[in-house]
């Protein structure tokens, strides 16, 4: 049988005093790809530099930009500044070849914040969160999911996960939220 879940409505899944899950609203999502002798020219023409060491995260306004490796880049912006994105990016193609691809549909992103919110990461992530800084992010897997993670605190994360395995991690957040609660 197949479930089917709203994607699109942002919205608190669960919520303890453990910690709190919450679906995020659509953004825009690119994913960059461009060689370092153009990564200046895609810099000045995004407005926001692009992080040179794979982890790290910049902003300015609402774009935010994620280095997911050394020539990879996730861009996140808001619909109002998608359209401003492409024409930058298309306006320096022919001085500064890259990979702009919109992304948009393919993933959601999940909210993971409160006193317990690391804890409740461990149920599906490997990875050794206390090592992550806060304002870094890192690929990795949820309980054999691919996903993009990143800290916005030391009890804030963020979760990008495809579409299609967004109802097994909300799932498993969501039990993991009300079990961390008994304690």
């Amino acid at each position: 049988m197949t479930v089917h879940v709203d994607l699109l409505t942002a919205r608190e899944l669960a919520s303890s005093r453990a910690a709190t899950v919450s679906l995020l609203a659509p953004v825009v999502r690119f994913s960059l790809r461009v060689g370092a002798d153009e990564r200046d020219a895609l810099s000045s023409a995004l407005g926001v530099p692009l992080p040179t060491r794979i982890g790290q995260c910049s902003r300015q306004g609402e774009t935010e930009i994620l280095s997911l490796g050394p020539d990879e880049w996730l861009v996140l912006a808001s619909e109002s500044e998608a359209a401003g994105i492409i024409e930058a990016c298309a306006a320096i193609y022919a001085d500064a070849p890259h990979s702009l691809t919109d992304i948009s549909d393919r993933e959601v992103t999940l909210l993971i914040e409160g006193p317990k919110a690391g804890e409740l990461m461990t149920l599906g992530c490997p990875r050794d969160l206390d090592r992550l800084p806060d304002g870094e992010a890192r690929r990795t897997v949820f309980d054999g999911v691919s996903v993009v993670l990143w800290r916005d605190g030391a009890e804030r994360f963020h979760i990008d996960v495809w579409r299609s395995f967004a109802p097994h991690v909300m799932s498993l957040l969501t039990t993991g939220c009300g079990e961390l609660a008994l304690e």
